[in-house]
Order: C-alpha cells, then sequence, then structure tokens
C-alpha cells in the first residue's frame, strides 16, 4: 500500500499542475471579454476605475447602442456577407480538396505546394491589387465588395478539406466507382457527406474571420446602408471623445452571435479540428 501511495500522489500532483495551468491560461483568454461585460455595464466616471463589478449597473448603455447606430441594419449585412462568404468557401474549398486528395493528374503535388504557399503572402501586400481590382470592375461600395473576394475558396480551406478527405476510407470510393458513380457523383453524394466535421470548422472560421474583419469593409464601404457591425462600431467612437460604455456594451453585442454560433457547433468542431490534425 506504501508503494501504491507514493505512486499515485506523482500523479495527482502532476494533474493538479495541468489543471492550475490550465485554468490560469483560460483565465487570461476570459479577463478582457469579463471586463468589456463590467465596462459595458458601468457609467463614464467608473469605466476607468480597477473595479469588476460597477455600483450601480448601467443597463441603458445597451439601449444607447440601438440609438447610436442602425444596429439591426448592420447586423443583417453581417449575417448576409459572412453566410455568402461560408458558402462558397465550403463548396469551392471541399471541391478543391477533394480533387487534390482523390484525383491523379500532371503536377497535382506541385500545384497544390503553390497555392498553399500563398498563405505566407502577407494580406497588406494583396490589400491594393483586390481593391484595384474591384475598383475597376465597379464594385466598390457595394455588397459584392464584401461577397466575391472570398466567395471562390482559400488555400487553408482547400489544405483543411484536404486532409480530411486523405482520412476517408478508399474503399468508400471504389464501392461508388463499382455502382457506376462519376467523380463528381463521389465528391456530391458520397464523401462530402461524411465530411461534415471538416465542414463545420471551416464554415465557423470563415464566419469568424468574415464577422471581425475590418480593414476590407473599412477600403470598400462608404455608406452605412451596407456597412458592417464593426464599422458601425468605429463610427460611434467620436472624433475627440469616445464613450467607452457604449462601445464595450456594442462589443458585447456583436460578440454574441460567436459565441451563440461556437455553442451550437463545439462539438463536431472539436472533432473536425482533431481529424484533420490542427491540433497539433
Amino acid at each position: 500500500m506504501g508503494l501504491a501511495e507514493r505512486a499515485i500522489k506523482p500523479g495527482i500532483l502532476r494533474g493538479a499542475m495541468w489543471y492550475a495551468a490550465l485554468t490560469a491560461i483560460a483565465w487570461c483568454a476570459l479577463f478582457p471579454i469579463l471586463w468589456a461585460v463590467s465596462g459595458s455595464l458601468k457609467s463614464e466616471g467608473e469605466v476607468t476605475l480597477p473595479i469588476l463589478f460597477p455600483a450601480h449597473p448601467q443597463w441603458s448603455n445597451y439601449r444607447e447602442v440601438f440609438a447610436l447606430m442602425p444596429f439591426w441594419r448592420m447586423f443583417f449585412n453581417s449575417v448576409l456577407y459572412a453566410g455568402c462568404v461560408c458558402v462558397g468557401q465550403v463548396f469551392f474549398c471541399s471541391l478543391a480538396g477533394y480533387a487534390f486528395a482523390r484525383l491523379r493528374f500532371r503536377g497535382r503535388d506541385t500545384l497544390f505546394v503553390l497555392y498553399l504557399g500563398t498563405l505566407m503572402v502577407p494580406l497588406t501586400v494583396t490589400v491594393i491589387p483586390q481593391f484595384i481590382i474591384m475598383r475597376v470592375a465597379g464594385l466598390t461600395d457595394t455588397p459584392w465588395a464584401m461577397i466575391v473576394p472570398g466567395l471562390f475558396g482559400s488555400a487553408f480551406g482547400t489544405y483543411l478539406m484536404r486532409q480530411f478527405f486523405r482520412t476517408m476510407p478508399v474503399e468508400l470510393e471504389e464501392a461508388a466507382i463499382l455502382d457506376g458513380c462519376s467523380p463528381w457523383q463521389i465528391y456530391w453524394r458520397v464523401l462530402l457527406p461524411h465530411a461534415k466535421p471538416a465542414v463545420m470548422v471551416l464554415a465557423v472560421l470563415t464566419w469568424v474571420n468574415v464577422w471581425n474583419d475590418f480593414l476590407w469593409p473599412l477600403l470598400m464601404i462608404q455608406r452605412n446602408s451596407i456597412a458592417t457591425l464593426t464599422l458601425g462600431l468605429v463610427r460611434m467612437q467620436g472624433e475627440y471623445v469616445a464613450r467607452w460604455p457604449i462601445l464595450m456594451a456594442a462589443s458585447i453585442l456583436i460578440l454574441l452571435p460567436l459565441l451563440v454560433i461556437y455553442t451550437v457547433a463545439q462539438r463536431a468542431f472539436i472533432r473536425g479540428i482533431a481529424v484533420t490534425g490542427l491540433g497539433g
């Protein structure tokens, strides 16, 4: 019993240390959100004070958000842009991922490596050429400026779907070929229905990226009627004075849809991360 107890104690201590480290990391990640929630309920005089719980919560700050910006209109615009880009990313990235993973053609691996190499190009390098293209096409200050650039897939999404398709058993494809399925039917009817975890990961990551994007809408959109929530948040800030409680309340309202989406898709999202190998 003495040896067993001595063997168990290091394991308990190691587990306690891991839990303590994870708790500290989680607290560092969650504290800014908690501070924003606290700040959204503070008055102008309390917002700079180092207190977490305000003496008298100012719920009217949230009402002020709707008075100062067309929140629901911008919310609809953000949902429209994110939804359209998600659909395009899922379709084209899964199609390209299937081609790179399952189809055999000359230069396939070289083309994939070159395509993957575009991930190393900084966003700031491509912003100006994209802006010029949108301006020449007459799409600036239109909803298409937010939808078209991200509609036709990305290198990261293609890599994600390729990695998932490579984990699927070859027997599925061989059985479909024996049944007379074409490559398109194999992709659409056999492999894609089994790729729901990867599709969920790609959809969630794409939605978060479009929802939080600020630089591209700032360049493309001038009218409030087609602006996103991130633009509305910045335009609420005055030129000389910022009403920080109102801005924090608006930030929390913008964050809530992302929390809901992640809560709903959490299980499939984590499974997709594990299967595709993105978690290391």
